[in-house]
């Protein structure tokens, strides 16, 4: 599906595209001798990119994507973004090569940071301070499923990429420090010492200067990473001295998972030593991102392509804090929108800040499915006829390349009102609505909508139903509701929505209101006790025009 794209992926306009392209200049330019470079740059645009994999051998080595993981909470929404962004750039990637040049993604858990802080969304609490400083990956688990707390935060979040369909290699960083993955690297920070700590210092304060070193010794006498200063160093010896929490003077190796680097040093340490040519990070570590890549060339690396993307916000306008737990977790969204309305949210304008709270799911959602529904219209065959710039709609971006060729014939807004006026508790009662408006419809014939109806039933008793409040309609709103009452009542009983909806625009006009915006916030606040809602045509459709009638009446009456 990602191949025979390249043409078109040259001229897109989205960012992944963007990204893409910065990302293969920057492999041509690092792996290829200037006539090479040439060569391949040429065989990629004519579509050949397969012919200059062939030719050039630098070209079959993996272009590695990473994102991290703080195992020290539990994942949240930013953790998933931080997968999601570098998984949209690297299938545009892949598309813009013709899928020629390996790729691969590599999720890094920083589970051997030490527990510098107790989370507050986490049991037993009391337990984890008695841990506090050892990595996580030795800290007790608090809910007593798993070896530790970091091999908890782990499969949590491996659960959930994996019921996503991430394709994606995950790393511990305790595994690849105990392991000897990373000993040629922290051999070189030993011996380029002097260099690291040029560029580190000038970026701390006066007292932390004083005590800083870029290798954070684990005791071995009670297992926790310490921040203390390096005495002494025997690089032929691949070792350090320090002092330990005993005031004993300790010699210990920095390899073999001994010590920890700290996570400045970490970063460039782990491009270094996995050849990282792609991360995304939030815009607070902008200056962090800029001091790790002078670090990585102190280490005679080239730093990875970054892309930086602003952060979320919850309902307060507060950062999202895995400690804090504030804002929407995973598992919340899940409840109340389609994982595929998550997809899209992280897609959407990555370098504007924006809200993470449960009233941006409803239009999430349904923009999500204007942008497939728009896709598929512009599909071969189709009755745009295949001229839509499909690989700049964020539905191919959602999708990896291959969207679903249906989505739902019904909103997410309006199946909320329909569950509203119908004050639903079950999926039967909804799809008793849905099959009498679209013929034929079953779970089984629309899958997708089948899902909405359960989150819709979802966030209607937790958000919509609470929150309802009916009010009386004005002189002016009673009579335009009256007139509308006469309007549906002499419909024909094969009215579809767009009839519907031309009766409301007239009783509206009529009626005097300007703008008619006030007069379907009217009909929304009078009926169904809220602001706002779909088209009012579609929702008298599907839940009826006589029920309707019933629904206005009713309200006309409590008045």
């Amino acid at each position: 599906m990602l191949t025979g794209l390249s043409s078109v992926a040259r001229e897109a306009k989205t960012w992944p595209f963007e990204q893409a392209r910065l990302l293969l200049a920057r492999t041509l330019r690092l792996r290829l001798t200037d006539a090479e470079r040439d060569l391949a740059a040429n065989l990629i645009a004519e579509g050949k990119a397969a012919e200059a994999v062939a030719t050039l051998p630098a070209l079959r080595e993996p272009i590695v994507f990473q994102c991290g993981f703080g195992a020290s909470g539990l994942p949240h929404m930013g953790t998933f973004g931080e997968a999601a962004r570098p998984t949209m750039v690297r299938t545009a990637f892949r598309a813009l090569t013709d899928d020629a040049i390996p790729t691969k993604l590599i999720v890094f858990s920083d589970d051997m940071d030490g527990l510098r802080k107790v989370p507050d969304n986490v049991p037993n609490r009391e337990m984890l301070l008695e841990d506090i400083d050892k990595p996580v990956t030795s800290v007790r688990d608090p809910f007593g499923e798993y070896p530790s707390f970091g091999a908890h935060n782990n499969a949590r979040l491996r659960a959930f990429l994996d019921g996503f369909g991430f394709d994606y290699e995950f790393m511990s960083s305790t595994e690849t420090y105990k392991s000897g993955r990373f000993d040629d690297v922290l051999l070189m920070v030993l011996a380029r010492f002097d260099a690291i700590q040029a560029v580190m210092l000038p970026t701390l304060g006066e007292e932390r200067r004083a005590t800083y070193s870029p290798f954070l010794p684990i005791s071995p006498k009670t297992g926790k990473v310490l921040q203390v200063p390096t005495l002494e160093r025997n690089v032929a010896k691949g070792t350090i001295v320090f002092r330990d929490q005993d005031d004993e003077l300790t010699e210990v190796p920095v390899t073999g998972g001994h010590v920890k680097l700290q996570w400045r040093p970490d970063w460039a340490a782990r491009w270094t030593a996995l050849k990282v040519d792609f991360e995304a990070s939030g815009k607070d570590l902008v200056d962090s991102v800029r001091v790790s890549n002078k670090l990585a060339r102190v280490l005679g690396a080239e730093p990875p392509e970054a892309f930086h993307f602003e952060l979320f916000m919850d309902e307060n306008n507060q950062k999202i804090s895995k400690s804090k737990g504030n804002g929407l977790t995973m598992e919340e969204w899940l409840r109340y929108g389609a994982p595929e309305s998550l997809v899209y949210y992280m897609y959407q304008s990555p370098k504007s800040a924006k809200r993470l709270y449960f009233d941006v799911i409803p239009k999430a959602t349904d923009e999500y499915l204007q942008q497939l529904d728009a896709y598929n219209r512009g599909r071969p065959g189709s009755r745009d006829g295949g001229n839509a710039p499909a690989i700049d709609n964020p539905a191919w971006h959602v999708h990896t390349g291959n969207p679903p060729e249906r989505g739902s014939p019904v909103s997410f807004s309006l199946l909320l009102n329909l569950v509203s006026a119908a004050d639903a508790s079950t999926a039967d009662i909804l799809w008793g609505f849905l099959a009498r408006y679209i013929p034929g419809a079953s779970p089984e014939t629309e899958p997708m909508l089948d899902k909405l109806v359960g989150y819709a039933i979802n966030y209607y008793e937790d958000f919509v139903k609470p929150a309802k409040r009916f009010r009386n309609p004005d002189d002016r709103e009673r009579a335009a509701m009256s007139d509308l009452v006469a309007r549906l009542q002499a419909l024909p009983a094969d009215a579809d929505a767009e009839l519907i909806q031309n009766e409301v625009f007239e009783a509206g006009k009529v009626g005097g209101f300007e703008p008619l915006r006030s007069w379907f916030s009217a009909l929304y606040e009078v009926l169904l006790g809220q602001s706002q809602g779909p088209r009012f045509g579609s929702f008298a459709a599907i839940f009826g025009v006589q029920r309707t009638i019933a629904l206005i009446e009713g309200a006309l009456a409590r008045a």
